[in-house]
């Protein structure tokens, strides 16, 4: 899978590229359709996980909640991409929080209908098989970048994946699209606010970084890059 690039955007493929045309049809078809409002949640923490989720519009924010109060960001999912915690081997219980970010349409699908079409379809299990793996190759890579180059590298690596979701295109530099507040960033890299602010304050000094009319302008990605020293993972996989 790679990004794609419309009128100076870049952006990547919706995780549900892992699977073929026909087998996300397939999925499509034992789907039923949720229309959802902005700031509703699809399911809590300690919910029975039981379904997987596809966004046919909107985003939806999963989220996790720390004993102390502490609010913090893993995933933001848009059109196209597909969500959930399935346990294959015994009923569990959801450890994260989704939440509507925007008015949105959720195709849901009940693992009861998901088993059976995995049993009758071994092409489509493979593939499930592959996106499992990108979603915990995903997951690894975050954790990686919050636990071995701390909250600088945490934080140039999420402002790297931001680029990658909602970049767009301006001479040399890359402009984000969403607005993002450092209360956000915050939750996406577990800091705090402040922390934050002399980050991106310490960032914009290296001109680095700017902002305009709220959004945030990257002038210089190579720097982020050495920061957190990235890989240069796959796209499908550096998203935030």
């Amino acid at each position: 899978m790679t990004d794609t690039k419309q009128g100076g955007m870049i952006r990547h493929k919706a995780n549900s590229e892992c699977f073929s045309s026909q087998n996300l049809d397939r999925l499509k078809a034992t789907m039923y359709e949720m229309n959802v409002k902005a700031g509703d949640h699809l399911f809590w923490e300690g919910d029975p996980a039981d379904k997987l989720y596809y966004v046919k519009s909107g985003s939806v924010r999963i989220t996790k909640d720390s004993g102390d109060g502490k609010h913090f960001i893993l995933y933001t999912h848009g059109e196209g991409d597909l969500f959930g915690q399935l346990d294959p081997f015994q009923a569990s219980l959801h450890s994260f929080n989704a939440e509507t970010l925007e008015d949105s349409v959720i195709g849901a699908i009940q693992q009861k209908d998901l088993d059976t079409l995995l049993w009758q379809h071994g092409d489509l299990a493979v593939e499930f098989m592959k996106w499992m793996g990108l979603m915990h190759r995903m997951t690894q890579t975050k954790f990686r970048d919050l636990m071995m180059f701390g909250k600088p590298g945490a934080l140039c690596s999420t402002l790297i994946r931001l680029c990658n979701s909602y970049g767009e295109k301006q001479g040399d530099a890359i402009r984000i699209t969403r607005k993002v507040t450092n209360t956000e960033l915050a939750e996406m890299i577990g800091s705090t606010r402040e922390s934050v602010n002399r980050m991106l304050s310490d960032l914009k000094k290296a001109d680095v970084v700017t902002l305009e009319g709220g959004y945030t302008i990257v002038k210089d990605l190579s720097y982020l890059r050495d920061i957190c020293q990235c890989e240069n993972c796959p796209l499908d996989m550096c998203r935030i």
